[in-house]
């Protein structure tokens, strides 16, 4: 049998076209996650949660409006805090007692706006200096 020259070089072209295509897929990569891991990211969003509830009470909700602080001011922060930050303040109103709670909350939202004005992210005090 006899082939055309056009047929061995449309042959070629497209067995090279099919390995350049084939060469630039990427490969899939998969890993086990790690039940640690995995709970460390629920808990995260946990504590975000149980910040965002505590918004809800009343009393917060008057202190925050006396300091001239918006409550979605306040779920901006909240969800830009880093996962050690909301540990530590979640522990910390953990520790407090039942009646303490409307003060830790309100001392726990001075702490979080002290530490955004810090990192530069929001300019609420005037007494606190940027870091940069």
């Amino acid at each position: 049998m006899r082939s055309h020259p056009f047929m061995r070089f449309l042959a070629a072209t497209l067995a090279a076209l099919h390995l350049a295509l084939f060469a630039h897929m990427p490969l899939a990569n998969a890993a086990m996650i790690g039940t640690p891991q995995v709970l460390q990211e629920q808990q995260q969003q946990v504590d975000r949660q149980q910040l965002r509830a505590m918004l809800d009470d009343q009393q917060v909700q008057q202190k925050l409006e006396e300091m001239g602080v918006d409550r979605a001011q306040v779920e901006q922060r909240i969800d830009s805090l880093t996962p050690a930050e909301l540990a530590q303040f979640n522990q910390q109103l953990s520790e407090e007692p039942a009646g303490a709670g409307v003060v830790g909350i309100i001392v726990l939202f001075l702490v979080i706006f002290i530490v955004t004005d810090m990192l530069c992210a929001t300019d609420i005090f005037t007494f606190v200096k940027c870091l940069r």
